[in-house]
């Protein structure tokens, strides 16, 4: 008999997780909302994913700490 919870730990080691913003590989991603107007409700709405640092730069620029905030 098989284990669901093995299987499934095995089958997580084998896919590529990746950066919706920078495109780089990661060992984890977060969930983030782009839009100022984002309603998690909303349907449909594009659900991206960041790296840790490309999160926490949208958080940065979320709270007007990063003063590069949409430049680039």
């Amino acid at each position: 008999m098989s284990d669901p919870t093995r299987e499934a730990d095995e089958n997580a080691q084998d896919r590529v997780l990746r950066c919706d913003l920078c495109g780089d590989q990661a060992q984890s991603v977060r969930r983030i909302a782009l839009d100022g107007e984002y309603d998690r409700l909303r349907k449909p709405h594009q659900v991206m994913y960041a790296c840790a640092t490309c999160s926490e730069k949208k958080e940065r620029e979320r709270l007007g700490l990063d003063r590069r905030a949409g430049r680039g």
